[in-house]
């Protein structure tokens, strides 16, 4: 089961973008959107980290989790208090960082 087929079956309300700029595009779309998980390894015009740094400028409240079976995350890839969850991980790994992300708001 991938990851957008958990989450949708753990009641999780999902908009599914193929790369960074079509995730913008939503973003500009869709303002109740509170959470992004993002492939850190992806296709198009940035990077997961890259999308990470620009939804929080331009959206802060939303909250970032990204992954990568690859990318070896160091201080500072990520705006402060995101999370990393390394590839292959547990539907479950993924649902807690949502339910810390949203306790910490």
């Amino acid at each position: 089961m991938d990851v957008v087929d958990m989450l949708r079956a753990a009641g999780f309300g999902i908009l599914e973008a193929t790369n960074a700029d079509e995730a913008m595009r939503m973003l500009e779309r869709n303002s109740d959107v509170r959470h992004i998980f993002t492939d850190i390894d992806m296709p198009g015009s940035m990077n997961g980290l890259k999308l990470a740094a620009a939804v929080m400028d331009r959206w802060p409240p939303i909250r970032i989790i990204a992954t990568s079976g690859h990318f070896k995350i160091q201080a500072g890839d990520l705006p402060a208090d995101e999370r990393f969850i390394p590839k292959p991980h547990k539907p479950v790994q993924v649902i807690n960082a949502i339910d810390e992300l949203t306790s910490a708001v």
